[in-house]
């Protein structure tokens, strides 16, 4: 059989002693191949007082065990090259079956949804829409569906409007594991950051796969009442406890993981993520948290005493509210924006991670610090780009 130019070599190698050293068979070294090594017998190496010919000895063996390795690694990444060339086939395009939404009966919103939609089909994509929405589409081929069944056929929700509709985009599609893209035709934006003005060559770079990903945490909220069921709700900005039908000002309890944390008086409570905390809870003093920390914020709203401050606490706390009792105390616990019942005197409003969070895609180019900057006016007037000395 033919032997390739390097496995001669190192035959060779093996079989020419150095001088004064005695010739020995290495069946594990040659293999059946009848070749002759120097003399390796029962752990000596020639004679003991030939030390240069040792010596010459393990330089020859050392550099012959370095060309059989490296015959290997060149053999088998042929192979391996070979093999990936032969069975791995082209990587499918991403988001083949893109679902569309939005609040309807905005006309901008509409014209949106119309112009997105005959986007995407000129690229070739599966347009997924409500069946409750009666925008005309004209001559763009959509697939109208419960809006509950968008999510679990689709590749990609994409929400046009604000950031409520992102809010809701991101309760459908947590639960289905698929991302979520903002389009936004709101009045503020933080979560929805491609203008209609970018929509053709932002959609094009998200669907040739160049984007960023950005894991968002989710609170789940559970109102408990004895005698009743449990009422749940997942959000993605906070959760709120709010006074509701009174003019008096709420008393409640605050338990972090099991443990009594204080006794409020104010208007309620907003339990808020690391997204949330651009919302509600900014305007109760709260502070701004990046979306990637894992960390929730617990702020007073309107608090009676003012030592009562936000405070932020780890993400996985669970965190129980109880309100006290006291004459004409009502309140009202909302999930972002959408009420999930009223918390009476015995009721327990407790507030965890949820179980699945959302991914929200940016473009490529997404910088938070500049979303910052622009949504709530950061640098407006003489100080609008870094401070620059003069040499």
């Amino acid at each position: 059989m033919h032997q390739p130019a390097v496995q001669r070599r190192c035959l060779r190698k093996l079989s020419t002693p150095p001088r004064g050293v005695k010739h020995t068979v290495i069946p594990s070294l040659t293999a059946g191949t009848g070749a002759i090594a120097p003399g390796i017998c029962r752990g000596r190496i020639g004679p003991l007082d030939n030390v240069g010919a040792r010596r010459r000895h393990t330089t020859a063996l050392y550099h012959a065990l370095y060309d059989a390795f490296m015959l290997c690694i060149r053999v088998a990444g042929r192979r391996k090259s070979v093999l990936q060339t032969a069975s791995m086939p082209a990587p499918p395009r991403p988001f083949q079956t893109i679902a569309i939404i939005g609040n309807t009966r905005d006309l901008r919103v509409a014209e949106t949804l119309q112009v997105l939609a005959a986007h995407l089909h000129s690229r070739g994509r599966r347009v997924l829409i409500d069946a409750a929405t009666s925008i005309d589409y004209r001559d763009v081929a959509v697939e109208r569906m419960p809006e509950a069944d968008l999510c679990p056929t689709a590749d990609l929700l994409v929400a046009v409007g604000g950031d409520g509709s992102m809010l809701h985009a991101a309760r459908l599609a947590a639960p289905c594991a698929i991302p979520v893209l903002g389009i936004n035709r709101g009045r503020l934006g933080f979560l929805a950051d491609i203008g209609p003005a970018e929509l053709g060559p932002c959609v094009d770079e998200i669907l040739a796969g160049r984007y960023v990903s950005d894991q968002r945490a989710m609170l789940q909220a559970t109102l408990i009442s004895p005698g009743a069921p449990d009422r749940q709700c997942s959000g993605l900005n906070d959760v709120v406890l709010q006074k509701w039908q009174t003019g008096r000002i709420l008393d409640f309890e605050t338990y972090i993981d099991g443990r009594y944390v204080n006794t409020h008086g104010g208007d309620g409570l907003v339990i808020a993520t690391a997204t949330g905390s651009t919302a509600y809870a900014l305007s109760c003093g709260g502070p701004i948290l990046y979306p990637g920390l894992d960390a929730v914020v617990l702020a007073p709203i309107c608090p009676h005493t003012l030592s009562d401050r936000p405070i932020v606490v780890r993400r996985t706390s669970v965190i129980e509210v109880r309100l006290l009792d006291r004459p004409d105390s009502n309140g009202q616990v909302t999930c972002d924006g959408v009420s999930l019942g009223a918390l009476s005197q015995g009721d327990r409003l407790i507030v965890q991670p949820a179980a699945a969070n959302v991914t929200l895609l940016h473009p490529a180019d997404h910088d938070y610090y500049r979303t910052l900057r622009s949504k709530l006016r950061w640098g407006r007037g003489d100080r609008t780009a870094p401070y620059q000395t003069s040499d």
